[in-house]
């Protein structure tokens, strides 16, 4: 063969390639899996419950994970994993692509809090108010305190300014706030109130602000437990208190969402529906301009953030005690009619809705393009795009 037909041949094959796409694989549809962590309830140190994740316009359940007991605690999502504890008494680790059980640890009793994700250590407390420090990868225990009270609420962590060494700060039924030494576990300090704490702290690293049974929002100094004020609201606290932008939002039993000025420590408006109102034991959603929270009168209210003004409600068949998550223009939200709802957060219009015939108490977590909740079934449900 001479050198003139070897270039046209050469000329053609690559023409033939080049116009002939189907010959390679075709190109999956991109999918973030993974990327994106929630590590804490609420997703933030502040607990804003605001997701920074695009939700995909179609979900679809991708797996479930069947646990021995109900599930009240909240997920958390971070390396491609997702953490939960449950009744039975246990915490886990799952893959978050398939569900796969990576370990588990049993605490000896009923977990209802959430865990938080700190670097390579995970902290929970359960019931019989033992909190623990687990190694991410294995499960192993580095650590554990017991308090003198059931943990309900998860925990929460800041570093130290000028230093390496982060606290962690978590409440019990005991009526004190616990900080300790995230790598040694060693006590700094205790707060104590005048009845329960409820829910999980939210810090900005300078303080840390909570409620509980005594009917007070408290400000604590975060390097030294003292107290810097303590706001009264008028009825007992279930939930946790969100902290941006310099205010504090809550809901609280006595039928009202509160929002409290961090600077004068005093309450700048309080919400309440003038025709259903009932009690919050939800936790609020902070949004640019919206602030989100479910009510046991079966509604999630949307208020304006800067006024309270109401925005709009949506209505469930029954109480709405999970936390809301914002993500974008969309809030999700579960419900113990069994169903977890996506909610237009201009509009207050549902968008989809999945029916997993179980109540949600816990708050979702928002990670990667995934939607992960627990439910009293004790099931682990996540959700993503349709394959």
């Amino acid at each position: 063969m001479n050198t003139y037909k070897l270039t046209i041949i050469v000329l053609i094959m690559a023409v033939f390639l080049v116009a002939c796409p189907g010959k390679k694989k075709p190109a999956e549809k991109q999918r973030v899996v993974g990327t994106a962590d929630w590590p804490i309830f609420r997703g933030d140190a502040g607990l804003s419950g605001r997701s920074g994740d695009t939700i995909p316009d179609e979900l679809t359940l991708r797996w479930s994970f069947q646990t021995g007991g109900e599930i009240f605690s909240s997920p958390v999502i971070g390396s491609g994993r997702i953490f939960i504890g449950s009744t039975d008494g246990k915490v886990y680790a799952l893959r978050l692509k398939d569900g796969g059980k990576i370990w588990e640890f049993d605490a000896g009793d009923d977990i209802e809090a959430s865990p938080l994700l700190v670097g390579k250590s995970l902290y929970i407390g359960s019931l019989s108010g033992e909190f623990f420090a687990l190694h991410v990868d294995s499960g192993t225990l580095n650590w554990k305190y017991k308090t003198e009270g059931s943990i309900y609420g998860s925990a929460n962590w800041t570093e130290i300014t000028g230093s390496r060494e982060s606290l962690i700060f978590v409440g019990s039924h005991d009526n004190r706030m616990y900080c300790f030494e995230a790598v040694s576990g060693k006590l700094r300090w205790t707060y104590e109130t005048d009845h329960y704490i409820n829910g999980a702290p939210a810090t900005d690293g300078q303080v840390i602000i909570f409620g509980g049974c005594d009917e007070n929002l408290h400000i604590v100094n975060v390097a030294d437990g003292k107290k810097l004020a303590r706001v009264g609201v008028g009825s007992y606290i279930p939930g946790s208190a969100a902290l941006a932008g310099g205010k504090a939002y809550l809901g609280h039993y006595g039928n009202k969402l509160v929002c409290i000025d961090m600077e004068v420590r005093k309450i700048t408006w309080e919400y309440s529906h003038p025709e259903h109102a009932d009690s919050f034991f939800s936790s609020p959603a902070v949004g640019k301009e919206h602030v989100v929270i479910g009510s046991r009168d079966s509604y999630l209210h949307c208020v304006n953030r800067d006024t309270g003004k109401l925005a709009w409600v949506f209505r469930t068949r029954d109480e709405v005690d999970s936390s809301p998550v914002i993500a974008g223009n969309r809030v999700v939200v579960g419900s113990t009619d069994g169903r977890l709802y996506m909610v237009d957060l201009q509009t207050g219009r549902e968008t989809w809705s999945y029916e997993i015939g179980a109540a949600i108490i816990g708050c979702p977590a928002l990670a990667g393009g995934w939607i992960a909740i627990g439910s009293d079934d004790g099931r682990v449900y996540a959700f993503g795009e349709s394959l």
